[in-house]
């Protein structure tokens, strides 16, 4: 049975900043002030040069979050695949136009400012997927030949991003689209088949490695067998989580990272400099923090009666999870060090801006929730 629905696009500008859940946003406000006295203390008490650009690129991001959230959903559904592709062809243009940086290439000059397309590379595959699987039937997602386009969606992107080289993005592309097509309704046994593969190419896989990240993994199973090479950050990370205690050494006082042990404490490594600062208590107050958006960030996307809406904003939030966890895992010594950021929290303006755009993302769906979109995207049927 089919009905025509009110068209939610009648909301006035006003209408929908009201309709804007402003939680979220105090939420990141509040994470993001923490990221802000974080770069201030691994400036040594200085809000230059970190802190300071920081503060102005959340401040633009925040301006980016609003009017991507008053765009009406179906907008974004029906220019997700050009924004892909967009997305696509910036990861491809690093091969010829990328500048290289830490021994990878991975950022692009546009205008006055360095992007880093991985980064806008995983919203976008976020969006593309969420529109391929929208209206799609548990029959459809029950069908191999079905999954073949999203498996390319996702592969192509992924060897691109490791040729850079970026494993831990290339892990998040995989990992987030993962989570889509689990949303979506994939069976678990095809689930199986995928990791049964992955592990059977591992040994390829491992011979396609660059030399520093072979040492990565070798040094994640033993860093002290080459503790002043490349074992030296994590034993750093660990010494400085384990001597913050309970309270921390305080703001300021943290000697791992303020005598320049630790390393890349403004990115990376920054959680380790909280912690040693402030202790578990206040590794566990941002672990609360983030934990809060994340329940919003699910609670809001299941209210969103379109499937398009709900899949971009589980998908979103469920990457913003994975950046968490793995940053985390990462310093702790639980995982290999892959150089994912913690999110709003390490310095970065690309990382930063995508985010939070999808986060837009997530507050358009919630915002054009009743929105109705027929299974081809057309018209308001459902």
């Amino acid at each position: 049975m089919r009905f025509r629905a009110a068209d939610p696009s009648d909301l006035s500008l006003a209408q929908k900043l009201l309709q804007i859940n402003w939680s979220v946003v105090l939420l990141l406000c509040l994470i993001a002030s923490v990221g802000f006295a974080m770069q201030y203390s691994a400036a040594n008490g200085s809000i230059s040069p970190w802190a300071s650009r920081q503060m102005v690129r959340f401040a633009v991001a925040l301006v980016i979050l609003v009017g991507v959230a008053i765009v009406d959903i179906r907008v974004w559904l029906r220019y997700a695949y050009w924004i892909y592709a967009g997305a696509l062809a910036l990861v491809v243009s690093v091969e010829a136009f990328g500048i290289v940086g830490m021994g990878a290439q991975r950022w692009i000059h546009i205008g006055v400012f360095q992007l880093q397309p991985s980064e806008v590379m995983k919203v976008s595959l976020i969006l593309a997927l969420a529109r391929y699987f929208h209206g799609a039937t548990l029959e459809d997602v029950a069908r191999p030949s079905y999954l073949l386009v999203p498996l390319a969606m996702v592969g192509l992107p992924a060897l691109l991003v490791m040729r850079q080289p970026d494993l831990g993005t290339a892990m998040m592309l995989v990992l987030v689209a993962g989570a889509i097509f689990f949303l979506a309704g994939v069976r678990l046994w095809m689930f199986g088949v995928v990791i049964a593969s992955a592990a059977a190419a591992v040994p390829l896989a491992w011979g396609a490695l660059r030399g520093y990240q072979k040492e990565r993994i070798l040094t994640f199973l033993d860093p002290e067998s080459d503790p002043l090479g490349a074992g030296y950050h994590i034993l750093q990370s660990k010494i400085a989580l384990g001597s913050g205690g309970i309270f921390g050494k305080g703001f300021l006082l943290g000697t791992q990272s303020h005598l320049n042990f630790l390393p890349e404490k403004q990115t990376d490594f920054i959680f380790t400099m909280l912690a040693e600062e402030m202790g578990i208590a206040g590794g566990l107050g941002l672990l609360a923090l983030y934990g809060m958006l994340i329940v919003v960030g699910l609670a809001l996307s299941l209210r969103v009666r379109n499937q398009f809406g709900r899949l971009v904003g589980m998908g979103m939030t469920t990457m913003f999870f994975f950046y968490v966890v793995i940053n985390i895992a990462m310093v702790m010594g639980l995982i290999p060090v892959v150089g994912v950021p913690l999110p709003l929290i390490s310095y970065g303006g690309t990382a930063l801006m995508t985010l939070m755009a999808g986060f837009g993302l997530l507050l358009s769906a919630s915002v054009h929730r009743n929105v109705r979109i027929g299974r081809y995207g057309q018209g308001d049927e459902y």
